[in-house]
């Protein structure tokens, strides 16, 4: 037997074990579901809810589907993933480059925040926060911000635009949308590489996009006004309302991974070569103008696997919420199998749909990465 078809055969003898355990746990776990009484299947999914959910971003009542009620779960973990992707991006992008600065206080700042962010739990992190705002926030009643905000216990109030419910899914079309634009950018860049001639791709689709913009406010134009906050006591009413939980949040986990993000830019940077730096100040550029047009192009294409991870931890990252109250679709998923009995289905939806974000995470960033490496 030559080494090809032996290792061939290991192989299929590891996939057989493999397959074994799992026809083993399954069936196992079927057999003592029917013992139960219990019976696997996903008919449940269209039963009543029958569950309220403290904030969501998607219209919601009780006597929605359990599907649905899944779906409104899942877009409260989208709205914070991206949240918090973007600021700690943002943050983490800045103190990476204040970490080589050459300024001793600003260096130092900036290593101080990744140490303290990098080693502190992110669960003690949300729970400090929580707690914090818990003893400064106003209790009896809510404090006014101009007559148009309003500040209590019950989170940050300011005036919003009616959307009646459309408000998640014009976030999304404009999330689209930028994205759209910034992928025409990149298709006219790589048009210009090759035949020398930039097309107005991008122009093109920032138009359509205002047009579209337009469209949609002549039409939802009858149907739009602002809803301004109004206080009772430490109530408020109408506008709307950022709570303490979902600010527990987005702070905490952006505060958190930006340490990670600052450490992958640092390297980035240091990735480049001195002489880079020298070319660039050869040519007359100050520092600044060295890293914007010079060095920072060249680190994406180091910094953008790291990147991947750091987007995957967000998403797993934000189950956290279960300390604090934010119904995320963890959350919604627990009380949804508490209430209907249904661990296995339940668990098995989970991992599903976790697995499904971070697939596509995983997919977008090997495409930015691919860009990279072929530029």
């Amino acid at each position: 037997m030559n080494r090809a078809t032996r290792n061939l055969v290991y192989q299929a003898l590891a996939l057989s074990l493999v397959l074994g355990v799992v026809a083993a746990i399954t069936l196992t776990t079927i057999a003592n579901l029917e013992n139960r009484g219990i019976s696997l299947g996903l008919t449940f999914l269209s039963d009543r809810a029958g569950f309220t959910l403290s904030e969501t971003w998607l219209p919601y009542s009780p006597d929605d589907t359990n599907a649905y009620a899944l779906a409104v779960g899942v877009g409260n973990t989208l709205v914070v993933t991206v949240l918090v992707a973007m600021l700690s991006t943002l943050l983490g992008g800045a103190l990476g480059v204040l970490r080589i600065s050459d300024n001793p206080l600003s260096a130092g700042f900036a290593r101080s925040w990744v140490e303290f962010s990098r080693n502190t739990p992110p669960i003690l992190l949300l729970l400090f926060l929580y707690s914090l705002l818990g003893q400064v926030l106003p209790v009896d009643s809510a404090a006014s911000l101009g007559g148009s905000a309003y500040l209590s216990l019950r989170g940050l109030a300011i005036p919003v635009l009616d959307l009646g419910g459309r408000g998640i899914w014009l976030f999304f079309a404009l999330l689209g949308g930028l994205g759209g634009f910034v992928l025409a950018g990149h298709l006219a860049s790589e048009r210009q590489k090759r035949t020398g001639t930039r097309p107005p791709w991008q122009a093109i689709t920032a138009a359509a996009i205002a047009a579209l913009m337009a469209v949609l406010a002549v039409a939802l134009g009858p149907d739009l006004k602002m809803d301004w906050p109004t206080a009772d006591g430490p109530d408020i009413l109408g506008g709307f309302v950022v709570s303490p939980e979902f600010f527990t949040l987005i702070v905490g986990l952006s505060i958190y991974t930006s340490g990670f993000i600052a450490e992958i830019v640092r390297t980035g940077l240091q990735s480049i070569t001195r002489g880079q730096w020298e070319a660039a100040f050869a040519l007359g550029l100050t520092r600044s103008q060295a890293l914007r047009l010079v060095i920072i192009p060249q680190m994406f294409r180091v910094i953008i696997p790291p990147m991947n991870s750091q987007y995957v931890n967000i998403v797993k990252n934000s189950t956290l919420v279960i300390a604090i109250g934010y119904a995320d679709f963890m959350v919604t998923a627990g009380t949804m199998i508490n209430r209907t009995s249904r661990a296995v289905e339940g668990t098995i939806l989970i991992i599903l749909v976790y697995l499904c974000i971070n697939l596509t995470i995983s997919w977008v960033m090997n495409k930015i990465n691919q860009s990279f490496e072929k530029a």
